[in-house]
Formats: C-alpha cells, sequence, structure tokens
C-alpha cells in the first residue's frame, strides 16, 4: 500500500508540474495534494506547518493566476475581449499540430480577441503582447513552485528520517 500512495503522490507531483502550463488544472494545489498523499502516510514524517505553508502558498499562486494574465492584458490596453481570445487560443494552442502551439496560441487568441472587439491592428497586437507576457509570467511562477514542491517531495520521501524503502 505504501508504494501504491507513493507512486499516486509521485504522479499528483509530475501532473503538478504539467499543470503549470495547461489552464484545466491548477498546478502547484496538484501537486500540493501529493504532498498531502505523503502526510497521511506514517511512515513518512511531513510536519504540519510545512504542509499548511505549502498549501498557502499553493492557494496564493492559484488566485495570483487569474490577476497576473489580466494585470497584463489591461496594462497593456487590453479589454475582456481580449483575456477571453487568451483562453481560447491556449485552448486551440495545445492541441495545434505546430511547435510552440502553447505560446503561439494565446497571442493569437488575444490578437483576434482584440480585433473582434473592433480594435484597431495596433492596439490590438499591444494587448496581445501583454496577454502573452501576463500568460508566460503566471506560468513560470507555477512551474517553479510545483518545481520546489518536487525538490520537497524527494527530499522527504529520501530525507534521512525515512524509513520507507
Amino acid at each position: 500500500m505504501d508504494i501504491f500512495l507513493i507512486i499516486i503522490a509521485a504522479f499528483l507531483m509530475v501532473l503538478g508540474i504539467i499543470g503549470s502550463f495547461l489552464p484545466v488544472l491548477p498546478g502547484p494545489i496538484t501537486s500540493w495534494v501529493g504532498l498531502l498523499v505523503l502526510y497521511l502516510m506514517p511512515e513518512i514524517e511531513v510536519g504540519l506547518p510545512t504542509l499548511i505553508m505549502t498549501l498557502i502558498i499553493a492557494v496564493l499562486i492559484w488566485i495570483l493566476d487569474y490577476i497576473i494574465p489580466a494585470l497584463g492584458t489591461k496594462k497593456f490596453g487590453g479589454t475582456k475581449a481580449g483575456m477571453i481570445g487568451t483562453s481560447v487560443g491556449l485552448i486551440i494552442g495545445l492541441f495545434a499540430p505546430i511547435p510552440g502551439g502553447i505560446i503561439i496560441g494565446p497571442f493569437v487568441g488575444a490578437f483576434v480577441g482584440e480585433l473582434v472587439n473592433k480594435a484597431d491592428s495596433k492596439t490590438a497586437l499591444k494587448a496581445a503582447f501583454g496577454s502573452l507576457l501576463g500568460f508566460l509570467t503566471s506560468a513560470f511562477i507555477k512551474f517553479v513552485v510545483a518545481l520546489i514542491y518536487l525538490g520537497l517531495f524527494i527530499l522527504i520521501l529520501w530525507g534521512p528520517k525515512s524509513d520507507v524503502f
């Protein structure tokens, strides 16, 4: 049973890293659930303060994930249509058979969204750049936090006090 739970926790860690780039998965929160699985195993020592602190960070990052792209779009003159276009472009970019679709998709989506919203091409391009910058910033922050949680997972699992193996 222990190995099964460790495999589930490791899967959640990897899923959290992948979720840093996919809008449908909350990356750091998914990684945190992996830490929670370790916490629930009596053989592995995970401090409650560690679990609470990592949860607070994961929730803050989850909230910022909605604020940062909006700030990027707004800062560069974008509208709600550009933000919606960013999300649609990201989803299409995920499945597009082109390299870099996950980066190109949000940019093109924001651009098209602004054009549909009757913005001129210069304003739409500027808003699309802001949206892309916000998306990349948010994804980078989530990725770093998910990697830190993975490092913490490895440290907890194979630390000197662990006697699982």
